[in-house]
C-alpha cells in the first residue's frame, strides 16, 4: 500500500510494524518483519534521513563495529514512528504531482497524433491480425478507459480467454468507470457464465439482454473502439479492426444506446441472474386462471383437473409466470402477482 506512495518494500514493511508500538528498536521490528536486524537497522537509519521516524533516546555506544558492522548498541536504539499526516504527506503531493504530469504529457501526445493524422484514413481505422495482437490491443483499451465502457457480447470468445477479460472488467470496475454491457442470449450459453456474470453484477457492471445482437464490439471512452472480423474461413488467424474517433465510431456509440434501449435488464438472484420481462410480455388470461387457482391453495394436479389441462401444461404455465416475474419460488412469485396487479 505505502509503496504506492514512494516507500520500498523493506520500509512499509518496518513502518507497519511500527504502527503496532509507540517505541522500538531494530531488533523488536527485525523480529516482526523476518529481516535481519542489521538489515532492519539500516532501513529505519534510511527513514530518519526521510523523517518517517525518529530517534526515541540515543544509542548508548558506538554506533559501528569491528569491519563497519552495526554494534549491539546501534541495533538498540529505539524510533519513534512520525505521524503519517506529517511523515507522508509530502509523499503523496509528489505522486499527485506525477501524475498529474503524467496525465499532461498522455493528452499531449494524443492531441499531437491527431494534429499529424489528420486527413488520414489510417489514423481512423487500424487491421490487427493474430491473437497476441488482438488481445494486446483489447486489454488496452479496457485497462486504458478512465470513464467510461461499451461492450456488446456475442457468443464464446475468440481471442481474448474469459478469464482475461473478467481481470480487465474487474480492473475497470475498481476504477470506478461507467461499464455498460448488452450481451446476445447465446453467451449465456458458456460454461460457467451465468457465474462469472453473477459476480460481476454485484460488483456494479450493468448488463442487459437481448436475443441477439450484429457484432461484438468495446467502446472505451468514446474515443477508440474494437470490432473483431468475422472471417468465413475458419482456420484463417482472429483479426479486428481499431476505430478511433470519427463519423463511424459515431455510428457504433449510436447503435450501442439503441440497443441498450431496447434490452432487458439483468438482475442476480440466489441461484444466478434473471431478466426483466420486456414491456409488452405480460401474462396471458391462461396463465392467470392457473396462477388464481395454485393462490387459492390448489396442487397442480387439481388445478389441472379442474381447468382440463395436462400436468405438464399447468407446470409449463407456472414456470413461465415465476420467468415474467424473475423470481425462484412460488412464494415470490405470490407477493410479485399482487405487486403487478396481476390479479
Amino acid at each position: 500500500m505505502l509503496q504506492a506512495l514512494g516507500l520500498g518494500p523493506a520500509e512499509e514493511a518496518v513502518y507497519t510494524a511500527l504502527m503496532a508500538q509507540p517505541v522500538a528498536c531494530a531488533y523488536d521490528l527485525a523480529r516482526q518483519t523476518g529481516t535481519a536486524a542489521a538489515e532492519t537497522a539500516r532501513v529505519l537509519a534510511g527513514m530518519e534521513k526521510r523523517g518517517l521516524v525518529s530517534v526515541a533516546d540515543p544509542p548508548g555506544g558506538e554506533e559501528s563495529g569491528p569491519a563497519g558492522r552495526l554494534s549491539d548498541a546501534a541495533l538498540s536504539v529505539r524510533y519513534r514512528l512520525a505521524p503519517p499526516s506529517v511523515a507522508l504527506a509530502p509523499y503523496l503531493v509528489e505522486q499527485r504531482s506525477a501524475l498529474h504530469r503524467a496525465e499532461s504529457a498522455f493528452s499531449m501526445l494524443i492531441e499531437q497524433y491527431r494534429n499529424t493524422a489528420v486527413n488520414s484514413a489510417g489514423a481512423v481505422v487500424e487491421v490487427v491480425v493474430g491473437v497476441e495482437q488482438v488481445a494486446h490491443r483489447f486489454h488496452q483499451l479496457q485497462f486504458g478507459a478512465q470513464r467510461e465502457l461499451l461492450v456488446f457480447l456475442v457468443g464464446a470468445p475468440v481471442a481474448v480467454p474469459r478469464e482475461d477479460a473478467d481481470l480487465a472488467e474487474n480492473s475497470a470496475l475498481e476504477r470506478g468507470v461507467d461499464f455498460r454491457v448488452v450481451a446476445a442470449r447465446d453467451y449465456l450459453d458458456g460454461p460457467g457464465v451465468i457465474a462469472d456474470v453473477r459476480g460481476a453484477l454485484t460488483a456494479g457492471l450493468e448488463l442487459r439482454l437481448v436475443e441477439s445482437l450484429p457484432l461484438k464490439m468495446v467502446v472505451s471512452d468514446r474515443e477508440r473502439a474494437m470490432v473483431p472480423l468475422d472471417l468465413a474461413d475458419s482456420g484463417a488467424e482472429p483479426s479486428a479492426i481499431v476505430i478511433h474517433r470519427s463519423g463511424l465510431l459515431t455510428a457504433l456509440v449510436h447503435l450501442f444506446e439503441r440497443e441498450w434501449d431496447r434490452a432487458r435488464p439483468l438482475h442476480p438472484t440466489p441461484s444466478g441472474v434473471h431478466a426483466e420481462p420486456a414491456a409488452d410480455e405480460q401474462p396471458t388470461g391462461g396463465e392467470l386462471e392457473v396462477l388464481a387457482l395454485l393462490l387459492a391453495g390448489f396442487s397442480d394436479r387439481r388445478v389441472a383437473s379442474r381447468l382440463g389441462l395436462s400436468l405438464r401444461t399447468v407446470e409449463r404455465r407456472t414456470r413461465r409466470l415465476m420467468d415474467l416475474a424473475g423470481v425462484d419460488s412460488r412464494l415470490q412469485l405470490g407477493w410479485h402477482a399482487a405487486r403487478a396487479g396481476w390479479l
